[in-house]
């Protein structure tokens, strides 16, 4: 079949952790650059759903829908750096800002914008988090100090006689605990209503039949009741999780699964453009291959 009508959908947040893997620095500095890559990554889509030429493209997109949300713009104090943090004035939000008013500027290019909510307060990355409640084990050296003084009591002087693990222990809890820099924690910041509107423009698209094709950049399986409607609705349903691995139940809920940016490492020629699609097609006939 060949589409006539596509709607392109794109998860933002796992766009832009995606992309610096598929392109080269220089193709995602900056939010003009980025939505070239969009624009890019769309274009490579329709062309292979429609073979069309690379100048017709555009008029058989229904519309692409760019999904992310606004930046958190409130204020917090870090804990390890002792300094005020403004979220609203940082370069992340800054860039962000810039993309979308790029993107508004797009023909046929919708964004649908959640929100960031702070969920908690500062947390230790989940990679520190064992190392540092490992290192609780070394405390045991330190158990010859005794209680704490009495208020207005003294310390007086004293030595430690550590066995060689115990003084081993301590040091690498030392050497832990002063590693710690202001990436080793996280503010609590959760993303609301992404995944909702996502769903609900998939439901929209297909039960008002607004397009007869949907290719959706995401690379996680919150979609799955959305797709299992748009395919009852007739909708020819393509996943691009741009080269991420996918988990093979996935599968029997898409009819597709192709990229439209070249594989890491791959250089972006017309050949290899031309390839994808019948190697994504591969990859979906035989999804435990190498």
């Amino acid at each position: 079949m060949i589409a006539r009508r596509i709607a392109v959908l794109i998860d933002g947040g796992f766009f832009l952790k995606r992309l610096p893997h598929l392109v080269t620095p220089a193709r995602c500095d900056t939010p003009e650059h980025v939505t070239a890559c969009i624009r890019h990554l769309c274009r490579s889509h329709v062309k292979a759903l429609t073979g069309c030429d690379a100048k017709e493209w555009n008029q058989y997109v229904y519309r692409i829908f760019y999904y992310d949300a606004v930046p958190y713009d409130g204020k917090a104090h870090h804990p390890i750096d002792n300094r005020s943090i403004d979220y609203g004035k940082s370069q992340v939000a800054s860039q962000r800002h810039a993309l979308f008013d790029c993107l508004r500027k797009q023909r046929k290019v919708a964004l649908r914008l959640g929100k960031v909510n702070r969920d908690h307060d500062w947390t230790i990355k989940p990679d520190l988090t064992k190392p540092l409640l490992r290192s609780r084990k070394a405390l045991a050296a330190l158990a010859a100090l005794g209680a704490a003084p009495a208020a207005g009591e003294s310390l007086s002087p004293m030595s430690l006689e550590l066995t060689a693990q115990q003084r081993c222990e301590l040091i690498a809890m030392r050497d832990l605990w002063q590693g710690l820099d202001s990436s080793s924690v996280a503010l609590g910041l959760r993303q609301k209503g992404v995944d909702m509107r996502i769903g609900v423009d998939i439901a929209s698209l297909a039960l008002n039949k607004q397009a007869d094709t949907i290719v959706l950049v995401a690379g996680d399986s919150d979609f799955v009741p959305a797709a299992k409607l748009a395919r009852r609705a007739g909708i020819d349903f393509i996943l691009d999780p741009l080269w991420q691995q996918i988990n093979t139940d996935l599968f029997e809920h898409i009819d597709g699964l192709q990229s439209g940016l070249s594989r890491p490492g791959q250089p972006q020629t017309p050949g290899n453009r031309a390839r994808r699609a019948a190697v994504a097609d591969q990859e979906h006939e035989h999804p435990h291959g190498p």
